[in-house]
């Protein structure tokens, strides 16, 4: 029997995205962020709504018909 350890390929380490908020390498327990403070940081922009997805949009020209279809 051969021994299969000699064919084994080490991974490499994982290396995470630097944390969007602060740029401080990210820590996998609060991946992709560096710690509770910068994760919770980014969960009061969105309820703060100052993450937005500018949209333009159209406003409708045409009256409903009768019946309240448009």
């Amino acid at each position: 029997m051969t021994d299969r350890s000699d064919n084994v390929i080490p991974l490499r380490p994982y290396r995470s995205a630097p944390c969007p908020i602060c740029a401080k390498a990210g820590i996998q327990e609060y991946r992709p962020f560096c710690s509770k403070r910068c994760a919770d940081l980014d969960l009061h922009r969105w309820f703060n709504e100052s993450y937005r997805v500018e949209a333009s949009e159209q406003p409708d020209d045409e009256p409903p018909d009768d019946d309240g279809v448009a």
